[in-house]
This record gives C-alpha cells, structure tokens and sequence, in this order.
C-alpha cells in the first residue's frame, strides 16, 4: 500500500519554485533538499529565498493592501474566495495528504484529518469578512462615534514542520479574513503542501501580490521578522527561537502571535475509566511520533494504581504500530529529520542516566528511515531533564503523585503551559483541577481536540496569543475610533 501511495503522486519536479507577487521563482537562487524521512531520499529541492525576495513580497503585500486588491472586494466576495480554498482543499484531500506523509513522514490517517481540518478552517473564517464590525461609542450628546476594524498590514506567518498545511491553515485563514496580505515561511524541512496551498490560494481567486510563499532556512524568517514592512509576525515553533522572534519584533512594535513548546501534564486519577485512559496515553504521547507541542509527555497516575496503571501501559505501548505512513494502521512514523532522531535519542539516553526505568522502547530498527521505537520511562521525577524539556519524539515519562493538590502541583512545576488533560468520573474534581492548572487548554476525558472556533495557544514560555478562535481573527486587526462632532 505504501508504495502505491508513494508512487500515487508520479514523481515531483527536480525543483519546486516558491511563489513571489505571483510569480513561480527558482533561477538563480541556492537549492536545497527536500527530504522523504521513511525512505531517507530526496523528493525535491527548493530555492532559498534571498533577503531581495522577502523585501519584494512585502513591498507587493504593501502596495496590494494600499491598492485595496483584497480589501476593496465585497465581503462576501472574499467570503466566495476562502470558501473557494476550501473547496480545492477538499477537491484535492487525498493527493494532499499523501504529500504531507511523504514530505513529513506523519501517518497518512493523521494527515487526511490535518488536511480536512485545514479547509475546516478556512470554512470557519470564510464567514468573518462580514462580521468584523466595530461599534457606536455613546460619549455624549453632540458627537457620533463609531470604531472600525482594519488589516493590521502585511502578515508574516512562520510555520512548524510538524504539521504544515494544519498550522498554514490556522493563520493563513484568519489573516486572510482580516484582510491582511500575507507572506509566507514554511519550514524547510516541509514546505511542500504549503507550495501546493499557494497556487490553491491563486486558483481561487487571491489577487497577485496578496500572498507570498517563500521557502528557505531560517534566515528567510529572520528576514521578515526584521523587516519593517511587516506589522504582524505568527510564528510556531521551539521556545528558543521564539523568544529571538519576539526580540526582533519588539524592536519595531510588530504584533506578534508566538505559539511555542510545551511539556503536558496528562493527569490520570484512580477513578478514571483506565480503558480510556491507557488508549489516549498512547494517541496523546505517541500520535505523530511524539512530534506535537501538546504532547502528553509527562504523564501522572495516582499512586494508588500506579502499578496497574504501569502493566496497562507496557502492554499497550508493545502493540503500538510504527512503520511508513504510508503504509496504514501506523502510529509512530518516522520523525522528520535525521537531526531530530539524534536529538530523541539523546534524551533517552539522559533518561537512563539520570535514573528513570527504561519500560519500553529507546531504540531504533535497522533499515532506511529516521524512526525512534516507542518509548516509555518509568519512576520519572518531576526534576529530571525528560520532564523539563520538550522532547518531540514518541517518548513519555510516568510520574506518581498521592492527590489533588501534589497532582496540580506537579503539572504547574513546569516553564510550560500550553495544554494538560484530567481523567476522573468526579465532575467536581475535574472542574477544580482544570481551573487551577496553568495552561491554555486542558482536555478532561479526551485529548488533542481542536476546532477552528476554538482559540489555541498557551501560557509562560508556550507563547502569548491565539490561533484560531476570535482571538485569532482580531489578533490580524487594529481598532480606529471615529469621533464626529454633530
């Protein structure tokens, strides 16, 4: 099966351009390869974008926002082109997908849903060009005043390689909405579905100049966030460099969205549904490899069942499927970069060393393929490195706690807080602990459910701001106040 998936596509050109103002570039530009991470080969190469290209995609965004190419359409015109992208997003689902699994090596399941959600959210924000309203101001009689919403300007979106068209789609969506232009950085290791989405984005109606897709290495991002053209930076992405984004755009006021790491807390308690539990654990610490900022790495259970809960883990992780993602019934693919096996493998090994009981997993199968065994860690303390430090890699460590109170503290000891779960049959308890945990979701008897309504993002160093939601919509907006004297 994989190899018909693999092979479904043909094969892709020797180079793939990026998009510049309308325009499909590559000649003259330094190439770089784009690798398939369950076959350790080459599925492309693709131009790194110069510092001349990122100052010509924003002076296009720049001019097309004072031009009004976007925003001087109807709303409901830009309304038809978002529902248009979704349209061809769904169109093409199955050809997508399998270019995210090849380009990123993630399960093909988990890249048909990330695919679907993706035209999900620009379905959801299709509708927010005619409801970005501001408001009359009652200040007193002999004045009339009203506030409007307007583009903040000229968008740059920085984008994970960890789920590409699913993150792009997050703020590609409501910046478009808010009728900001956009210039776009996947990252490099995959940036193909976001080349795919570009010349969707074209086909469906965004003018020229209104999206720019601009591949390359982290210099293309250093170039945007510096740039003074643009007023709004999204970046996804590890902690450490979210801070060096959020120090260069502080140093021209820049708006900024920093979605960055996280170490959940997924918190099992002794009355919980096991069944339930064990199962999540596996999805929330292994899905994509472990390779998720809300990954449920740190998982606590209740001493009271510690030891049941211990036999009910192993035994699940010892059927964990890994293999191609493309291959089907997959859970843990390959990670996606030989770099990032290397980083996984480091950290196992600091486990042992620093005493926690290797259960299951730490190593890697022989043949192509940058994949890490799932791994579980037992005896974990809260102080240990595997528990301060976001892994991305299918690796969870289990630590105990005796109650509530040591349970919350546990998950709050942490630089993160981006997401948690809680797993009682108490309602009481399970509304307690979700308010007093330090995070910006917390999932109660589930795990990892997103919905482009629903606002994301964490707390501490997991980043400031929202995808998704309103938050997200008005976080591409700036207010005016209009105070007319009758």
């Amino acid at each position: 099966m994989s190899e018909t998936l693999r092979d479904g596509l043909g094969a892709l050109p020797a180079v793939s351009p990026f998009l510049l103002a309308g325009e499909w570039v590559s000649d003259g530009r330094e190439l770089f390869d784009v690798v398939d991470p369950a076959t350790e080969q080459v599925l492309t190469q693709v131009p790194q974008a110069t510092a001349s290209d990122v100052d010509q995609a924003v002076r296009a965004g720049r001019q097309a926002l004072a031009d009004r190419t976007w925003t001087g359409l109807d709303p409901l015109e830009r309304a038809r082109v978002l529902n248009r992208i979704a349209d061809l997003i769904e169109a093409e689902l199955e050809d997508l997908a399998v270019l995210e699994t090849r380009d990123n090596g993630k399960p093909i399941e988990r890249s048909r849903a990330d695919t679907a959600n993706a035209a999900r959210t620009f379905r959801h924000y299709a509708g927010a060009p005619s409801r970005l309203a501001g408001a009359t101001v009652p200040i007193g009689d002999g004045h009339h005043v009203y506030t409007t919403l307007n583009p903040v300007g000229v968008a740059a979106l920085i984008l994970p390689w960890n789920f590409p068209i699913m993150t792009g789609a997050f703020k590609i969506a409501p910046a478009l909405a808010a009728g900001c232009p956009i210039v776009v950085k996947p990252a490099e290791q995959t940036p193909l579905t976001m080349l795919r989405l570009a010349a969707i984005m074209r086909e469906a109606g965004v003018p020229d100049g209104v999206v720019s897709v601009l591949t390359g290495d982290g210099r293309v991002g250093a170039a945007l966030v510096e740039h003074p053209g643009v007023s709004k930076v999204s970046f996804t992405g590890s902690t450490e460099v979210g801070r060096l984004v959020g120090r260069s755009a502080a140093s021209t006021f820049k708006r900024v969205t920093l979605e960055l790491g996280g170490k959940s807390a997924n918190i099992v308690f002794a009355d919980a549904d096991l069944d339930a539990a064990v199962t999540m654990a596996m999805r929330a610490s292994f899905g994509h490899s472990g390779q998720m900022c809300t990954a449920g790495s740190r998982l606590l259970v209740q001493n009271s069942i510690l030891p049941e809960m211990t036999a009910r883990l192993t035994a699940a992780v010892a059927k964990v499927p890994m293999g191609d993602g493309l291959g089907g019934g997959v859970s843990v693919g390959p990670l996606v970069s030989a770099e990032q096996r290397a980083q996984v493998l480091g950290y196992v090994e600091q486990g042992v060393a620093e005493g926690a009981e290797l259960v299951a997993g730490g190593g890697t199968p022989s043949g192509p393929g940058y994949y890490v065994e799932p791994t579980l860690f037992t005896g974990v303390r809260n102080d240990m490195v595997i528990a301060r430090e976001e892994i991305f890699g299918p690796v969870v460590g289990v630590i105990g706690f005796d109650d509530e109170d040591e349970a919350i503290a546990i998950a709050n000891d942490s630089s993160y807080g981006l997401a948690g779960g809680v797993w009682t049959n108490d309602l009481r308890r399970a509304h307690r602990v979700a308010a007093r945990i330090d995070a910006g979701t917390i999932w109660v008897n589930t795990y990892n459910i997103f919905d482009p309504a629903l606002g994301f993002g964490g707390v501490k160093d997991s980043g400031i701001g929202r995808d998704l939601g309103d938050e997200a919509l008005l976080g591409y907006t700036e207010s005016k106040a209009v105070v007319v004297a009758l």
